[in-house]
């Protein structure tokens, strides 16, 4: 059995630099060399649907259960180093939301990954260029299973978008999701992506405080 365009599955993975350290994984022996006080926990993703890198997705679509090796170049990883994302920031800026810039750290900056370079007078040089840019990055694959469990599927989804688990019921061809009042307007903006993976229609009702999943 070959895996296709919109079949879940799960994986154990980690990615190292080429001859360097490992920087992502959900397998504990090398999570740890990363996080010590991390957890790991399986991984499932719906296959070609940008869940995943898109180079790994792009290599495992048409292979079977098993392990594999995937080498990527920068263009085909996290892409390549762009000079015009090193840019100048004044110092009021960093001041303005508390953060003291000190050259190597790395911080988010409004939802962005960055890197300060220097610190000189009243300019910070930053980074925005994602840490991985322009280095080939070797992953390790294994191939677990096809997750065929439909509710299985929808809360490996729920996690993937919104980092949470909902209530939710199917009813013939309509998925029901009970969602915090905060995040109502956000969740139906992806009514789309459900119907498009599962043929469901979305239906997002307001959950009350009894329905809470801890």
């Amino acid at each position: 059995m070959t895996f296709q365009k919109k079949d879940f599955i799960e994986i154990e993975f980690t990615g190292r630099i080429k001859g360097g350290e490992v920087f992502d994984s959900n397998i504990k022996e090398d999570l740890k060399k990363i996080n010590p006080e991390a957890s790991s926990k399986p991984f499932i993703f719906c296959l070609g649907e940008g869940m995943f890198l898109k180079g790994i997705e792009d290599f495992l679509l048409g292979k079977e259960i098993g392990k594999y090796e995937i080498e990527l170049e920068p263009e085909k990883a996290f892409g390549n180093r762009d000079t015009k994302l090193i840019q100048i920031v004044p110092i009021k800026i960093f001041r303005d939301k508390q953060i003291n810039p000190i050259p190597g750290i790395m911080f988010n900056f409004d939802g962005r990954p960055a890197k300060i370079l220097t610190v000189s007078g009243g300019r910070v040089i930053v980074d925005f260029n994602n840490p991985l840019a322009g280095k080939t990055v070797i992953y390790k694959v294994n191939f677990m299973r096809k997750v065929e469990d439909k509710k299985e599927q929808i809360n490996a989804f729920n996690d993937f978008l919104f980092r949470k688990k909902f209530k939710f019921e199917i009813e013939d061809k309509k998925l029901i999701l009970e969602v915090e009042k905060p995040l109502t307007k956000f969740v139906e903006m992806f009514k789309d992506k459900y119907r498009d993976i599962f043929g469901l229609d979305l239906e997002v009702k307001q959950k009350e405080e009894s329905s809470l999943i801890s």
